[in-house]
């Protein structure tokens, strides 16, 4: 009996498959780019605010210590990050499909 783990299997892809796997990885590059601009700008944006109003309001005084601050920051870092990447990645593949789209119909003249 063989592992099929430690079978090792030989796949040509056409050019077709190998240019869509090369499209797929440079949209998910510029999606995680993108996002990791998004989350270093939101990080930013929420600290600055966040850490100025545990100096100046009481209640937050009071009541935000270091991890409430750190987790307002990295919460917003964090959903900026995801939002951001998303949208890159879904316009990628838009483009990828609409690219195709257009080869179709060119090829179908």
């Amino acid at each position: 009996m063989v592992n099929r783990s430690q079978q090792s299997l030989f796949l040509i892809g056409s050019p077709d498959e190998i240019d869509k796997i090369k499209r797929a990885e440079t949209s998910q590059q510029a999606g995680a780019i993108a996002g990791a601009k998004a989350a270093a700008v939101a990080a930013v944006a929420s600290a600055i605010p966040t850490l100025a109003a545990v100096r100046v309001f009481p209640w937050a005084k009071a009541n935000l210590n270091y991890t409430a601050q750190a987790l307002i920051v990295s919460s917003a870092s964090i959903a900026a990050f995801f939002i951001t990447a998303d949208k890159t990645i879904l316009q990628g593949a838009r483009r990828n499909t609409e690219a195709q789209l257009k080869k179709a119909q060119q090829e179908s003249k």
